[in-house]
Formats: C-alpha cells, structure tokens, sequence
C-alpha cells in the first residue's frame, strides 16, 4: 500500500514518455546536495539508478538497461520478486500505555483490538473530514509502529502533536519518536516468499499472517519485517539499521529471482492494483465516502466516533451525501494524465483523471478517476479528453489485475 506522488514515467513497447510529473530530474538541480538521501543512495547510482526528486529525496524511477526500465521491472515483479528502496518512508513509533486511545483520536482505524503483531491500512483525518494522509499502523506490542508518507512529516507530524500535547494535557501517557536513518527495504512478489524462506530459515513463512509485522534476522541482520506492500503481490516491508541497509540489499539482489525496481514501476504495479497515491488519488479535501476508503473505518469506530472529522465523515457515510466517487477505468488511444477531464457523450463535465498509466500486463491504458456518483457504476461510457481530443472511457471495477496477496 505504500504511496508516492507522481503521474506515469512510462517505458512501455520498448518507448519512453516522461509525463508532466512532480518528479524532477537530479541533473536540474546544481547537485543532489540539496536532496535527502536514502542509505541506498550511492547503490541506485552505482545500478545505473535515474535520479529524481520526490519529497526532497532523490529516488531512482527506473534503473540502468534493458532489464532496468519500467515494463521489464513492472513484468519481473509480477512474475518473481521486485526490491525497491523505499527508506524515504517515515517510520514512527507511538509509545506509552495509553496510545492505543490516543492514536483512535487522530486515526479511523480500531486500534483498541488490533491484535499484537498485526497491521492495517488507516487513514489521518482533518477536522473537515478530509484527509491528511493515509498509513499503516502495526501493534508491534510494547508500541504501535506507524509509517507515513515521505514528504509528509511537516503535515502529519504536527498535526499528531497537536493533538498529543492536548491529550497529555488532560494526562494522557502518550509519546511519538521518530526513525530517522534507518533503511526500509520492500521485497515483493510471488517469489519473494521463497528469498525470505532462503534467507531466514528458522521462520515458517506459512504462518506469518498478512499485514503482520516481526522482529525477525533476515540473512543474519536484525529487521522489524511485515507482509505487506504496494503491488497487489505477496511481499514483506523491512525495516533495517542504516549500516546494515547496503548489506541487506546486496545479498537480496544476489538471489536469482531479485531484480532491483524504481518508483516507475512501482505506480504502475500499485495502480493495476487499485491501490491510491497519495496526492493524486487522495488529498486534504477527500473523506473516505468519496474515495471508497469507508472499509478502513472499523465497526466500533463507526458507531462511537470520536476520531478528529467523524461528525462530517460519519454524517456523510449515514445519509450518503457524498456528490463524486472514485473509480476505476480503462480507454482507447494515449494515457489519460491526471487532470484530464472527463464528459459524458453529451458534453457534460463529470469528472477528472487522478491516475493514468498503460497497463504493462493489459496492455491498454487505464486510470483512477473522480465522478460524479451517478456515472460511478461500472461499465458506465464516458468519454476523457486528452491533448485536446476526447477518448472513450469505461468506468471498471478494480483492481484491474487479481490481488496476490497471502492469506495462509
């Protein structure tokens, strides 16, 4: 599920196409000086890594060669095991006894029965029900362990301090530390099962559940691991000491079924998978009605509240006022970019793009998109212009390509 704000670098058919992006190439800046760096940094360039900023980061988005560009990489992930370096993520822990009460202040998510050594997907209001971001939160028993977007530590940090220095206030034992520095390594894939049972023999894989997270040595180098990701494939999410994170990496991309993979292929892996990015498919101004994401919200937490914006995101989810729905598409012609509008065959505007991108395993464009909720049905006809020509769209279910994702 793990999220970075771009429009598609796409390598498809053998040709390149930079879409308008937010990335920006590293060669336009004086040096990468500026930039953050990944632990993994040196390694990306060393692999032929073309860099790009992303959140003050500089991240490869595709790798040297034939076997480095978005199809090939996107294709070996589906059907082997892909390693991207996403330490630009932010890892934080949440510690003392009374956290659990705390984070279903500022989460939707029922952290009170999460179970100890599981994850789940949640999402970070706004007092307008909009959304701040959306994470993963794991009960790693002595704490809870978040991890958010990168980029995105000035809005959700401060917003989570916020609210904490108010809770504390009232006293409320409660407090954030941050992981700086640390490697985040992501391993995914239908055969990464068969690198992670290789490289951590003492661990029965078959029963480490789904968004469950362990402490665990893997290749002999302590990591805080969970079977997760953000591709639609089965997959574990490393968390790795800093010094240790080159180590790891390297004895991962020894094993014959691992090819190193950039942020290109990682939106298109995520978006066959019906999976949002932050930014484009989610932002301060969507609720979870509008982006389908009310799943998120556990039972509990719908019938009590109490979560910062529940008055407007539980209000809209009873009487159904949400005026525009997320949804999936596919269409003819070029890739529909985010931004692009979309009308109905009569010329009525009805919505906008948010993601776009050829489908490597369909071969045909597809997207996400925002509609008002009467086009939202699939297989609705619409139509999307791009570069100032109209298209035809058809409003699809998603994910676009089968979930792999283990379920013992």
């Amino acid at each position: 599920f793990f999220r970075f704000p771009m429009s598609a670098f796409s390598r498809v058919a053998g040709s390149r196409r930079l879409a308008a992006s937010t990335f920006k190439s590293a060669a336009t800046y004086a040096s990468v000086d500026g930039l953050r760096k990944t632990p993994l940094f040196d390694m990306n360039v060393s692999m032929g890594g073309k860099m790009v900023e992303f959140g003050g980061w500089a991240m490869p988005v595709t790798y040297g060669g034939k076997e480095g560009g978005i199809m090939h990489t996107h294709l070996h992930t589906r059907a082997s095991a892909g390693l991207f370096d996403v330490s630009h993520m932010v890892p934080v822990r949440i510690h003392g006894k009374d956290r659990a009460t705390f984070m279903e202040k500022v989460l939707v998510a029922d952290i009170q029965e999460l179970p100890e050594n599981m994850g789940t997907l949640s999402l970070i209001p706004n007092e307008q029900g909009g959304l701040i971001d959306d994470c993963i939160v794991t009960n790693a028993g002595d704490h809870l362990y978040l991890v958010i977007n990168a980029g995105h530590e000035d809005k959700d940090l401060v917003h989570i301090q916020k609210y904490m220095a108010e809770f504390k206030a009232k006293g409320g034992d409660v407090s954030l530390e941050v992981v700086e520095g640390g490697g985040l390594l992501a391993l995914q894939g239908p055969k990464a099962v068969d690198v992670m049972t290789r490289l951590c023999p003492d661990v029965d894989f078959s029963k480490i559940k789904f968004m469950s997270g362990h402490k665990m040595k893997v290749g002999g180098f302590e990591c805080f691991v969970t079977r997760s990701g953000y591709t639609g494939e089965d997959g574990f999410e490393m968390g790795v000491k800093r010094e240790d994170t080159v180590a790891l990496a390297s004895m991962l991309l020894e094993q014959p079924e691992v090819l190193a993979v950039g942020l290109g292929a990682r939106d298109s892996l995520r978006l066959e998978a019906g999976l949002c990015l932050y930014g484009n498919d989610l932002d301060d101004t969507t609720t979870p009605s509008e982006a389908v994401l009310v799943w998120t919200i556990g039972a509990r937490r719908k019938q009590e509240g109490g979560f910062v914006g529940s008055d407007k995101i539980l209000g809209q989810i009873k009487d159904k006022s949400a005026t525009r729905k997320r949804v999936g598409f596919t269409s003819t012609g070029p890739s529909a970019r985010e931004g692009s509008p979309i009308f109905t065959k009569e010329g009525e505007k009805v919505g906008n793009v948010t993601s776009g991108v050829v489908s490597p395993c369909l071969k045909q464009p597809i997207g996400m998109a925002y509609v008002g909720k009467g086009f939202a049905k699939a297989g609705t006809e619409l139509l999307v212009e791009i570069r100032g020509k109209k298209q035809p769209l058809t409003v699809t279910k998603m994910p676009f390509t089968t979930a792999n994702y283990f379920r013992g």
